[in-house]
C-alpha cells in the first residue's frame, strides 16, 4: 500500500482508492487504537463533515471503526473544518476526524485528523496510524462485550461554535448597518456563516446556501468570487466574503467588486496588529507562495515575513515552534492563533470586519497598504514527479532566472503533494519578462519528466 496521508490529509475520489469505506473503517480503528493507548481511558473521536453526498459512506464507516476499537464516536454533523478543530479541544475530545475535501468538487473527499489540542496530527503520528493498517495489531485487540463502543450525536455542536466565533469580534462593536454578500460554497459553513454575521446585527445577502450533496464549490466560494463581486456592486454592499467548501479560508470582496486576497489581507491585520502592540515578535508567517509585495509591506511598517513551505500545517507549526500568533496564505488560509489552532474563513472575516469598524476605512482603503507584484503560475504534467536536483541542469536554469530578475522577482519549482504535476511560480515587475521565464521552465521540466 502506497503513502495515503499527503500534506493535508487524505484525498481522492470517493469511493475510489484510498478513499473508501474500507479505508475509512481502518482508520476510524488506528485513531481510536493510537489515542486509546496514548490516553489510557475511556476515548471519544469527533466527526465532522461538509455537504459531499459521499460523505454519509464515510462517516458511519470511520463511527464503525471507532466502535470496534472501544472508542466513543461522536457525530456533530456538516460543520467548517475549524470548528471540529475548535470542538475537539474545547469538549475534550481525544482526537477529530473531518470529512471533506476542502475545495475540490463534490466527487472528491477526504479526510483531515485533528489531536486532542485542536491542532492537525504530526507527520510522526500520521506515520504510525498508516503502519497500523497492514499490521496484526489492530486485529489482536479488538474488544468484545461492554468494551465496544457507543455513537452519540452532539445537538448542540453548532451553536457551540457560533458562540465562539462571536466571541472573537470585540463586544463594544456590532455590525449594526454592514451589509455583507456571503457566498458559502454550498458547503459546511451554509448554516454557521450566516447566523454569525446576522447575530452580530448585519445584513447579509446570502448566495450558495442550498447544499445538496452535489453542487459544493461548483462554480461557487472561494474559488468562484465572481458572483460574489457582481452581487456587491449591485446590492452596493460594503464588503463581500466568498468561503470556500469546509470554511477554512476565503476570499474577499471589496465595496468596489475588487478581489482581496490572503495576502493583502494579512498585510492589513498584521498593521493592525501591530499598531496595538498585539503582532508577537512583529512577524507574520506565511507561504513560500505569498506576493513579494506582501513582504515590502510589512517591511515598511517595522516588521517581517517569515516563509515556510507550502501548506496551512507548515505556516501553524512555525507559529507554535517560534511563538508567532499570525500568519496564513495567499489563498485564504488566516490563523490567528490568539484565538484557533487553524485556519478559519468566518473568524478572518469578523477580525477584518472589526479592523474597518475601527478604523473607519473602507476596505478598499485597507487594502491599498500592500503593492502586488505580477505572479505567473504554471502546473506541469509529468509522467515522472521529480525534485527539481533530479531534473538534469534545472538548478542551474533557475539560477539564471534569477539572476534575470536581477533581485526584483523570484521563482518558485516545487512538485505538487496530491497530483503528478510540478509547480511552476515566476514573480516580478515586469509581467513580459516572467511570463517568458516560466514557459522556458515549464519547458525544461516537461522535457526531463516526460
Amino acid at each position: 500500500m502506497g503513502k495515503l496521508f499527503g500534506t493535508d490529509g487524505i484525498r481522492g475520489v470517493a469511493n475510489k482508492y484510498p478513499v473508501t469505506a474500507e479505508i475509512a473503517m481502518k482508520i476510524g480503528q488506528a485513531v481510536a487504537y493510537v489515542f486509546k493507548n496514548h490516553n489510557q481511558k475511556l476515548h471519544k473521536v469527533l466527526i465532522g463533515k461538509d455537504t459531499r453526498l459521499s460523505c454519509y459512506m464515510l462517516e458511519n464507516a470511520l463511527a464503525a471503526g471507532i466502535c470496534s476499537m472501544g472508542g466513543n464516536a461522536l457525530f456533530v454533523g456538516a460543520m467548517p473544518t475549524p470548528a471540529i478543530a475548535f470542538l475537539t479541544e474545547s469538549m475534550r475530545a481525544d482526537a477529530g476526524v473531518v470529512i471533506s475535501a476542502s475545495h475540490n468538487p463534490f466527487y472528491d473527499n477526504g479526510i483531515k485528523l485533528f489531536s486532542g489540542d485542536g491542532y492537525k496530527l504530526p507527520d510522526e503520528v500520521e506515520s504510525r496510524i498508516e503502519a497500523l493498517f497492514d499490521s496484526d495489531e489492530l486485529k489482536n485487540n479488538q474488544p468484545t462485550g461492554k468494551d465496544i463502543g457507543r455513537a452519540y450525536r452532539i445537538e448542540d455542536a453548532r451553536g457551540r461554535y457560533i458562540v465562539f466565533l462571536k466571541h472573537t469580534f470585540p463586544k463594544e462593536l456590532t455590525l449594526d448597518g454592514v451589509k455583507i454578500v456571503l457566498d458559502c460554497a454550498n458547503g459546511a459553513t451554509f448554516k454557521v456563516a450566516p447566523a454569525v454575521f446576522e447575530e452580530l446585527g448585519a445584513k447579509v445577502i446570502k448566495l450558495s446556501v442550498s447544499p445538496d450533496g452535489t453542487n459544493i464549490n461548483d462554480g461557487c466560494g472561494a474559488l468562484y468570487p465572481e458572483q460574489v463581486q457582481k452581487k456587491v456592486v449591485e446590492h452596493g454592499a460594503d464588503i463581500g466574503i466568498a468561503l470556500d467548501g469546509d470554511g477554512d479560508r476565503l476570499i474577499v470582496v471589496d465595496e468596489k467588486g475588487r478581489i482581496v486576497n490572503g495576502d493583502c489581507i494579512m498585510a492589513i491585520c498584521a498593521k493592525y496588529l501591530m499598531d496595538n502592540g498585539a503582532l508577537n515578535q512583529n512577524t507574520v508567517v506565511a507561504t513560500v507562495m505569498s506576493n513579494m509585495g506582501l513582504e515590502v509591506a510589512l517591511k515598511e511598517m517595522g516588521a517581517t515575513l517569515l516563509r515556510t513551505n507550502v501548506g496551512d500545517r507548515y505556516v501553524v507549526e512555525a507559529m507554535r515552534n517560534q511563538g508567532f500568533n499570525f500568519g496564513g496564505e495567499q489563498s485564504g488560509h488566516l490563523v490567528f492563533h490568539d484565538h484557533i489552532t487553524t485556519g478559519d474563513g468566518i473568524l478572518a472575516a469578523l477580525q477584518l470586519l472589526a479592523i474597518m469598524l475601527k478604523t473607519g476605512q473602507p476596505i478598499s482603503k485597507l487594502s491599498s497598504i500592500m503593492p502586488c507584484f505580477p505572479q505567473v503560475l504554471k502546473n506541469v504534467k509529468v509522467n515522472q514527479k521529480k525534485s527539481v536536483e533530479e531534473i538534469d541542469g534545472l538548478s542551474q536554469a533557475i539560477k539564471r532566472a534569477e539572476q534575470d530578475l536581477k533581485g526584483r522577482g523570484r521563482v518558485l519549482i516545487r512538485p505538487s503533494g496530491t497530483e503528478p504535476v510540478i509547480r511552476v511560480m515566476v514573480e516580478g515587475e515586469d509581467k513580459e519578462k516572467i511570463t517568458s521565464l516560466a514557459e522556458e521552465l515549464s519547458e525544461f521540466i516537461k522535457a526531463g519528466c516526460n
